[in-house]
């Protein structure tokens, strides 16, 4: 019997590179879509690299041609232009699951939620965003649920903010740490004593994987949440930083909001960042009752392993390599 091949959109990114690494440790095929696949596949000859853009449909249905399984991990880098691609790109790996009869496996965010529903948020807490890109994922989780009432097996799983090796942009390689150097201070987004979510990225691909190998015992629109690393009073993160570079007294700063707020109107990144900054400004925590229920446990590496895989991915350790070269190089592409 052949192994199962896996379509994965976004393969040159953080989750969807964890991903690819995972499935094809699971024994699958597995093959990426990207605009200049040759270029891919010199530098990752182990991944099944078709030419192509997620943003045309004829590519996607073409490249998933025989899969039994779509990762939908793409999405538009930073926090750009999310209104004019994002339900295009999940639209056209809708029709392509159709025609192939495989399932679609999506990263959810915590985006589709308002701060009326915190500091606890299960899989059935109301969605009523309150920023643009919220709206946007709730549309995309909307048009999936439509795709699995159609005969589209759907998985989606969500989690809080990303860290680890290979998770490209996310707040603690862009706000609590400065990359590429030994550490001389850590940047906090939120206020000390308001908890946040993170989420280990190998923690999360691992996950991913399980649910596909539980497939059969779910339901054709199956969503999930991750509980993650919650950060109980928005200091245990800076203080697993402080342990593994063993420096307990590297400083601690406030993110500059004020100087965010200001640069907003003029720098696009800014303006993204203020939408979001609620999410920093209260408690918020998601409940894995739903998933303990399916795995039985949550994968879960232990806080300062984490810490230091994802410092050392940065550069930020220098004497000391990540212990999963091979999965780093996969999240790199």
């Amino acid at each position: 019997m052949s192994p199962p091949t896996a379509l994965v959109l976004g393969a040159t990114g953080g989750i969807g590179g964890a991903m690819a690494a995972k499935l094809a440790g699971r024994g699958y095929r597995v093959r990426a879509l990207h605009r200049n696949a040759s270029a891919m596949a010199a530098r990752n000859p182990s991944i099944d690299w078709r030419q192509g853009d997620a943003m045309n449909r004829a590519d996607v249905v073409r490249a998933a041609d025989g899969v039994s399984l779509i990762v939908h991990a793409v999405n538009p880098p930073g926090y750009r232009d999310w209104a004019r691609l994002v339900l295009p790109m999940i639209d056209n790996t809708i029709a392509a699951a159709k025609v192939a009869g495989a399932r679609i496996l999506m990263p959810g965010t915590v985006y589709n939620f308002g701060p009326e529903t915190f500091p606890v948020l299960d899989e059935e807490s109301p969605q009523r965003p309150v920023t643009v890109k919220g709206k946007i994922r709730v549309g995309l989780e909307e048009r999936l649920e439509a795709a699995a009432a159609g005969g589209v097996p759907v998985i989606i799983v969500r989690a809080g903010d990303f860290f680890g090796p290979g998770a490209g942009n996310n707040w603690f390689a862009q706000g609590l740490v400065k990359p590429g150097a030994p550490l001389k201070a850590i940047t906090l987004p939120g206020a000390p004593g308001v908890g946040h979510q993170w989420a280990y990225l190998p923690d999360v691909a691992e996950t991913m994987m399980q649910l596909v190998e539980h497939a059969d015992c779910l339901p054709s629109f199956a969503r999930f949440h991750m509980e993650g690393v919650f950060d109980t009073d928005g200091l245990q993160l800076a203080e697993a930083i402080r342990r593994v570079v063993g420096k307990p007294t590297l400083p601690i700063r406030r993110f500059p909001w004020l100087f965010a707020r200001l640069a907003s109107p003029f720098v696009p990144l800014f303006r993204e960042i203020m939408e979001m900054r609620y999410l920093w400004q209260q408690p918020l925590r998601m409940s894995n009752r739903r998933l303990v229920e399916v795995l039985g446990a949550e994968p879960h590496t232990p806080l300062d392993r984490a810490v230091a895989e994802t410092l050392a991915s940065l550069g930020c350790l220098p004497n000391r390599q990540p212990a999963d070269g091979r999965l780093l190089a996969a999240a790199h592409g």
